[in-house]
């Protein structure tokens, strides 16, 4: 028998992609046309990875739904008005770029699982050039977001990985403890939106530094046992 496959699960904000501000930007822009007070931008980055209206709600949770889906609603009009803007950037973050191409040459198979929209992540792949390099893409649009396991179900279905040949990699706690739901890997980033701490505690087998260190870490996790 050959060798299994291996799946590597990547989140987009703040793991690959510095899209920080234009998170916050678009949140309080929507906060101001709904008449809100703006959330600081720490209570904006503690529900980045969350689907949009529950990141909006822990945003402002003394607000009702109504006004959560409100602001969901002007959030996406002020994102897409930010994305289609000349000046729009959301740079890669350092060795973004590499680390794709390298596991991608190394027989990996790389998929998205993402808090964005689809069209959020249609516009990351098309503006990064990375159409082709992502087998199995899913975001909160497709059912339950994170931390509901249901994505990495999905992308298991889909390319026939086993739990223990597969992991995640992303920058926030739901990303780890989504992992930890579906029993495969999960590895932490320390340059995203959650504190390195934060994402140990929930569970993180690894916390990484820098890229450098992803190909060894989920060798490592998805290793079979000899």
């Amino acid at each position: 028998m050959g060798d299994p496959l291996r799946l590597v699960l990547l989140d987009i904000d703040g793991t690959l992609v510095d899209s920080l501000h234009n998170i916050v930007l678009a949140m309080h822009t929507a906060c101001d046309v709904v008449g809100v007070t703006r959330p600081p931008e720490a209570c904006v980055r503690r529900g980045i990875g969350l689907s949009l209206v529950e990141a909006v709600a822990q945003s402002l949770p003394d607000h009702p739904l109504d006004i959560h889906e409100q602001v969901a609603e002007h959030y996406k009009q002020a994102f897409m008005a930010l994305r289609s803007s000349p000046d729009h950037q959301e740079h890669l973050f350092p060795g973004t770029r590499e680390i794709i191409a390298e596991m991608a040459g190394q027989g990996w198979l790389l998929g998205l699982a993402t808090g964005k929209s689809r069209r959020g992540l249609d516009s990351f792949v098309e503006r990064h050039g990375f159409e082709g390099c992502f087998v199995t893409l899913h975001t909160a649009d497709d059912g339950p977001g994170k931390p509901h396991p249901s994505m990495i179900h999905q992308a298991l279905a889909n390319t026939g990985c086993e739990p223990h040949h597969t992991v995640m990699v992303g920058d926030t706690t739901f990303d780890i403890q989504m992992a930890r739901a579906a029993r495969v890997g999960a590895v932490g980033v320390s340059w995203g939106n959650h504190a390195p701490d934060d994402l140990w505690r929930s569970g993180a087998h690894i916390v990484l530094e820098t890229f450098d260190g992803l190909t060894a870490a989920v060798s490592s996790l998805t290793a079979t046992p000899g």
